[in-house]
C-alpha cells in the first residue's frame, strides 16, 4: 500500500509537470492515475486476501505433521517423564505424533536456545522448567540467548513438584539431623549431584546449604536422570531432586529421604518429614515444568496446544501417573497462558536474589 502511494504521489508531480496549462490534460491525467491506482489497490487486496486465505488454511489444518517437544535434559529425569506421559496423550488429541527431543547442556538452556530459535509454526514446543526458564536469567546474566518473559509464548504450566534430600545409602547418617552435623564436619570432602548447573535439583541444594552455612562442591550431570543413577551408585553424596525420580526410589527401598522441602508430607512417601519437622522451615522448594513455543507462534495453534495438553491432564490415567510421581496439577486458573506467564516472572524475581547472593554462575 505505500508503494501505491508513493506511486500516486510521483505521478502527481509528473502530472503537474507536463500539463501546466492544459485543463483537459490535467483531468485526463488525473482520471489515468486513478485507474492505475484503483487497478493496484485491486490487486493488492487480491493478494492480501489470498495469503489470509493460505494462513487460515493452514491454521485449520494444524497440525498435519509431527510435533517435537523439546526436553532440555536426558531421558530418564523429571521433566522428560512428565513431557512423555502428557506427550502420550496429547498425540491422541492432536493426531499427530509428539516426538520427544532430549537436548540436553547448559542446565536446560542448550535446549531452550534451540526452541527460541525454532520457527514459530507450532511445531517445535519446550518443555521447560525453574532451572531453564527462571534461574536462567541469574544463573547465565548476558550470555543467555533468550529472555523467558519474553522470547516464548507461554502455553500451560503442567504443574509443581515437590524436592527431597535424599543422600547415598552408605552415607554414615541415618536422618537429617546428622546429615546436617556431617556436612557441616565434613563440607570440603563431599559433593553433591545435579541435572545441571541451573537446574532445580542444583538450585534446591545450593538453597540447602544457603541455609546451612556449607559450601559443597558440585557435580553437574546432563539431566536428573544421570545424577539420580550416580547416586545410586554411590558416586555422588546426595542430591536434591524432584519427586518424579526420587519417589520410586524411596519407595523401592533404594534411596532414604531424609527430608521433602514443602510444608507438608507426601501420601506418596508418609515417613519422609517435612522441612519444618527436621527445624528447617525455609527449606521450601517446589520445582515445575511447562510447555513454551516461539515467539511469535500464531495464537490460534497456543490455544490449540493448550488445549490438548489440558485435555491430559484431565485425563484420570494421565492424572493417577502424575499424582503417582508427585505431581501437583493447577487448578482451572492456573493452565492459563497468561497464569505461566506471570508464574514464571514471579519465578525470577525470586530466585535470582538467591543465585546471586551465593555468586554462583553457569559461565
Amino acid at each position: 500500500l505505500a508503494d501505491i502511494l508513493l506511486s500516486v504521489a510521483q505521478g502527481r508531480a509528473q502530472t503537474a509537470v507536463w500539463t501546466p496549462y492544459s485543463n483537459r490534460k490535467i483531468a485526463s491525467g488525473r482520471r489515468n492515475l486513478m485507474t492505475v491506482f484503483k487497478a493496484a489497490l485491486a490487486a493488492t487486496l487480491a493478494t492480501v486476501a489470498a495469503v489470509a486465505v493460505q494462513v487460515t488454511s493452514a491454521l485449520a489444518a494444524y497440525p498435519d505433521r509431527p510435533i517435537t517437544l523439546v526436553v532440555p535434559f536426558a531421558a530418564g529425569g523429571p521433566t522428560d517423564v512428565v513431557a512423555r506421559i502428557m506427550g502420550d496423550h496429547m498425540s491422541r488429541t492432536l493426531g499427530q505424533q509428539v516426538v520427544i527431543e532430549n537436548v540436553t547442556g547448559a542446565g536446560g538452556t542448550t535446549g531452550a536456545t534451540r526452541v527460541k530459535r525454532a520457527a514459530p509454526d507450532g511445531y517445535t514446543v519446550l518443555m521447560g522448567n525453574l532451572g531453564s526458564m527462571s534461574a536462567s536469567v541469574a544463573m547465565y546474566g548476558e550470555k543467555l540467548q533468550y529472555d523467558p518473559r519474553t522470547d516464548f509464548e507461554f502455553i500451560l504450566n503442567t504443574g509443581g513438584v515437590p524436592m527431597y534430600l535424599v543422600p547415598k545409602m552408605d552415607l554414615p547418617v541415618k536422618d537429617f539431623k546428622e546429615f546436617v552435623t556431617y556436612v557441616k564436619a565434613n563440607a570440603a570432602k563431599l559433593n553433591f549431584g545435579s541435572g545441571g548447573v541451573g537446574a532445580t535439583s542444583h538450585l534446591t541444594c545450593l538453597f540447602l546449604h544457603s541455609l546451612l552455612g556449607v559450601d559443597v562442591t558440585h557435580v553437574p550431570f546432563k539431566g536428573s536422570g544421570p545424577a539420580m543413577q550416580a547416586v545410586l551408585a554411590g558416586q555422588v553424596d546426595y542430591v536434591c531432586d524432584q519427586s518424579t525420580t526420587v519417589v520410586p526410589q524411596i519407595q523401592g527401598g533404594a534411596l532414604r529421604g531424609f527430608a521433602i522441602a514443602a510444608e507438608k508430607r507426601s501420601t506418596l512417601t508418609p515417613d519422609v518429614p517435612t522441612s519444618a519437622e527436621v527445624e528447617l522451615p525455609k527449606f521450601i522448594v517446589s520445582g515445575w515444568n511447562a510447555l513454551f513455543a516461539p515467539k511469535g507462534t500464531p495464537a490460534d495453534i497456543v490455544t490449540k496446544i493448550n488445549a490438548a495438553a489440558v485435555a491430559s491432564l484431565k485425563d484420570d490415567a494421565v492424572k493417577k501417573k502424575l499424582n503417582d510421581i508427585g505431581v501437583v496439577i493447577p487448578d482451572d486458573a492456573g493452565l492459563t497462558p497468561a497464569a505461566l506467564g506471570a508464574h514464571v516472572k514471579s519465578e525470577v524475581d525470586k530466585w535470582s536474589p538467591v543465585i546471586k547472593a551465593a555468586g554462583v554462575t553457569g559461565n
